[in-house]
């Protein structure tokens, strides 16, 4: 009976653990939490001026509207140190250049806005993007009037562009 009796120390109880390592991984992680987003610095993946008034955002969609409208469409191909645009849908001006933003999803300081020149095909510029990520893409022309977006995945080597709006 002795044996029965006699008492084992906290620290082997599974329930003493518990209720330790429970708030003590509350507060690591947290800790990791103001870490991690105190060093990221901007993560705005869309590039549009936005206006704040209150808890209202304002910007301005009329170049994705005439996008939609005018029903335009392209393909971008990245191979052998050049971006190339296709168009797959509508009227294209097709002596124009147009502008092509590449947005790093985390990092402002890595954007890059390229033009791209007419070619037989459609447009393109010697341009090898790193692949090591995803980039955000936004096709343009010259004036802004209208606006396609995409994005190109990591390791990937073409992406649809397209308008962000439906006018249907």
């Amino acid at each position: 009976m002795d044996e029965q009796h006699h008492k084992r120390h906290p620290l082997r109880e599974p329930m003493v653990w518990l209720v330790i390592a429970l708030p003590l991984a509350a507060v690591i992680a947290g800790i990791f939490l103001v870490v991690a987003s105190s060093r990221g610095g901007s993560v705005d993946s869309v590039a549009d001026e936005v206006q704040r008034t209150g808890q209202i955002q304002v910007t301005d969609l009329g170049p994705d509207e005439r996008a939609a409208q005018l029903k335009l469409g392209a393909v971008l191909q990245s191979e052998d140190g050049v971006l190339r645009v296709f168009p797959a849908g509508g009227e294209f001006r097709r002596g124009e250049p147009l502008t092509l933003t590449l947005l790093h999803l985390y990092s402002e300081d890595s954007d890059e806005v390229l033009t791209l020149q007419p070619d037989k095909l459609g447009w393109s510029v010697e341009h090898a993007p790193d692949t090591g990520h995803d980039w955000n893409l936004q096709l343009t022309d010259a004036a802004g009037s209208w606006r396609l977006r995409g994005r190109l995945p990591r390791g990937q080597h073409a992406a649809h562009l397209g308008p962000a709006l439906d006018t249907q």
